[in-house]
């Protein structure tokens, strides 16, 4: 795990977690019900709880998750925190891009201000 001098996730982090198609439906599941356990979660997966199981450290590694216990049962439950992070380092980059795009447009047209 890596994070930023700030005390945010890094951007690549959550990046390969997500690259994952199966970490993604995981996710998915957790946001829409809310939480559930690895075992609920293989259910209705094409993977086995173990699977599933590894799948969920590499999303907690990332902290797109968060397990508490519950009982004998570890509950799993999105923490959106991370993602937003990464969303907003894409928006920055994104805009750097545009702001050089756009300078390399205005070189090619010509129209730096100069007269």
């Amino acid at each position: 795990m890596t994070g930023t001098a700030d005390g945010e996730r890094a951007p690549e982090d959550v990046l390969v977690a997500l690259a994952d198609p199966i970490r993604r439906e995981v996710l998915a599941v957790l946001a829409r019900e809310g939480g559930a356990t690895s075992t609920s979660l293989a259910a209705g997966l094409p993977v086995t709880r173990q699977g599933v199981a590894k799948h969920l450290a590499v999303l907690d590694r990332a902290g797109l998750v968060r397990a508490h216990r519950a009982g004998r049962e570890v509950r799993y439950e999105v923490d959106p925190q991370p993602l937003r992070q990464a969303m907003r380092w894409m928006d920055t980059l994104a805009t750097q891009w545009e702001h050089r795009l756009d300078a390399i447009k205005d070189l090619a047209e010509g129209t730096t201000g100069e007269a």
